[in-house]
């Protein structure tokens, strides 16, 4: 892998587009200051541009945490307009993942709390190990969950969501995974083969509609359901403005059919 990163932030670049990126702040538990927040937007933009990027796996540094939370020692300096000026970085963070035109993968074992658990559920798909913990424990130092916290219901429910949010406990990965917050718990020592198992299922297929079928997904989570599926159908056509559907679909008709 090519190495492009530098800072709070490392990535790694491969040859079949496939981009990893990791936070470097393992010493605090990988947690979101303002100089790490803005090294991930810096590096998000960066790849967005990428025509050739595929997907993206994002990691904490170290094998503690995945992301910690925000940096309770700078929050606990703000005032009320650092205070707004700080959420918004968060949001800025997180929408940055939201925002690239390829799925991202988060791999995820150590804490992922907070503002971690908020950068995970901004990603595409989770991936957990065993010993990966989860929460949302800003109530329990005097502080409401905000910003990417409103994305926990379309992962868990409602009922889930308040219960992580009012009591600040944490959960454990097989709960996680029974919630729907992440899509699959593996053993610490498999979560990078489960993790390449999903890039290599991205990778088998067609890189403008995947990059179709994300834009879609995140406009489907704002749209009533009739303008969902209308624009859907402009999505589809989409498809053809280049020629890798008549490419793939022909190579499937074509493909070695096994005797009866």
């Amino acid at each position: 892998m090519e190495d492009l990163g530098s800072g709070w932030v490392g990535i790694e670049r491969d040859p079949r587009g496939v981009a990893c990126l990791t936070i470097e702040n393992a010493a605090k538990l990988n947690t979101l200051n303002t100089p790490v927040m803005k090294a991930l937007i810096d590096a998000a933009g960066r790849l967005a541009t990428d025509v050739t990027l595929r997907v993206v796996v994002l990691r904490g540094a170290g094998d503690r945490a995945f992301v910690g939370g925000a940096d309770i020692g700078e929050m606990a300096t703000l005032d009320q307009v650092a205070a707004s000026n700080f959420i918004s970085l968060v949001h800025s963070t997180c929408e940055a993942f939201r925002r690239l035109p390829v799925p991202v993968i988060a791999a995820i074992q150590g804490w992922a709390l907070g503002a971690g658990l908020e950068l995970a559920a901004a990603c595409d798909l989770r991936v957990a190990s065993t010993d990966a913990r989860f929460g949302m424990p800003e109530v329990r130092v005097g502080l409401p969950s905000v910003v990417e916290a409103a994305l926990l219901p379309g992962l868990i429910g409602w009922g889930r969501t308040r219960r992580l949010l009012l009591s600040g406990e944490t959960i454990e990965a097989e709960t996680a995974a029974a919630w729907g917050l992440v899509e699959e718990v593996v053993s610490r020592g498999e979560l990078n083969q489960a993790v390449a198992r999903l890039v290599d299922g991205i990778l088998a297929s067609g890189p403008h509609a995947i990059r179709l079928q994300k834009q879609l997904i995140r406009e489907w989570e704002s749209l009533p359901m009739d303008a969902a599926i209308q624009r859907g159908i402009a999505c589809f056509t989409s498809a053809w403005d280049t020629d890798e559907p008549q490419r793939l679909m022909q190579r499937f008709i074509r493909r070695p059919r096994s005797s009866a």
